[in-house]
């Protein structure tokens, strides 16, 4: 009844996976989610269920809310209060699509700044730390205030008591954003979310999917220098993307690879030492496990950075 059955105008355009979006009306705009296509290793009852589980739990003003579910059918279909533009991924990459204004610095410094919150939450502020698994511009929605709202739990799960990792398959996730660890032990923990979520941070940065950033050919063989693991003990692991930005500090060059968009909004007192400590955290996200801060410690660098910015 709230989306008529449906109906194509009322799909919401950009995602893609195993999501659809339609914009609803009860007594009110909500966003209902119906799961779609089987997936590797679970079925869409698993992510369905794993979604709820989570997602009726938690409350944080940087968490998308969850209001309730249908169960009548198969699989149920889940509602969500109602986000008004889009997800990061579309004002990232499809900013010409949707006709939408560009996203400024400073708007990329609050977004960051929230979604980082949001992840810090759900590591250090319940009962046990969930480990999200699947932090990427699609999963971040923004409302008509451009308040950021981390959304989709399909993947989420619970460290286990006694525990420091989860079991994981790499398999289910867009392969750009997982830790390269975990091709390699098939576990994963909060660190991960902090590699994939420094991949966002670089995307913000650049503007950029990070696959076109060095080329679709040089970045297959990066996804297969992370899988393959060579027989006996040895296991290499490359942090291509800790390197990469590490050149660009080392050189002074971050310029070359920032967004057009943050450039062209003109310079001012403090904008370039913004520029710096942000790209100097990108590099902390995705260097080693043993290397990345917290999530909690990445969320008070990016409230300085973000202080500095609207002072």
């Amino acid at each position: 009844m709230a989306t008529n059955n449906y109906q194509m105008q009322k799909l919401i355009p950009g995602h893609d996976g195993h999501l659809k979006f339609y914009k609803g009306f009860l007594d009110r705009p909500i966003l209902v989610m119906k799961y779609i296509e089987p997936q590797t290793l679970y079925s869409v009852q698993d992510f369905c269920f794993n979604n709820i589980a989570f997602a009726s739990k938690i409350s944080h003003k940087n968490i998308l809310k969850f209001i309730g579910c249908c169960l009548e059918t198969e699989t149920p279909i889940l509602v969500f209060e109602w986000v008004e533009n889009y997800s990061l991924d579309d004002h990232i990459h499809r900013r010409h699509e949707l006709n939408s204004e560009p996203l400024l610095w400073r708007h990329r410094l609050k977004i960051a700044m929230e979604i980082a919150n949001a992840v810090a939450y759900i590591h250090f502020g319940l009962p046990r730390p969930i480990v999200f698994r699947d932090i990427k511009p699609s999963n971040i929605l923004l409302d008509e205030h451009f308040v950021s709202k981390l959304n989709n739990f399909s993947l989420s799960a619970p460290i286990p008591e006694g525990e420091t990792h989860i079991r994981n398959d790499p398999l289910t996730r867009l392969v750009d954003y997982i830790a390269p660890e975990s091709f390699h032990t098939n576990e994963c923990d909060e660190k991960c979310d902090v590699y994939s979520f420094g991949i966002v941070l670089l995307e913000l940065f650049t503007g950029q999917k990070i696959r076109r950033l060095v080329g679709e050919d040089e970045h297959f063989t990066i996804l297969m220098d992370c899988m393959v693991k060579h027989i006996g003990d040895n296991i290499t692991v490359r942090y291509f993307w800790a390197t990469y930005v590490k050149k660009h500090i080392d050189n002074n060059t971050f310029n070359e690879i920032v967004d057009p968009i943050i450039t062209g909004e003109g310079s001012y007192p403090g904008k370039e030492q913004q520029l710096q400590a942000f790209i100097d955290l990108i590099f902390r996200c995705l260097n080693t496990p043993e290397e990345r801060p917290t999530m909690i410690d990445v969320a008070k660098q990016l409230r300085q950075i973000y202080r500095s910015a609207t002072n």
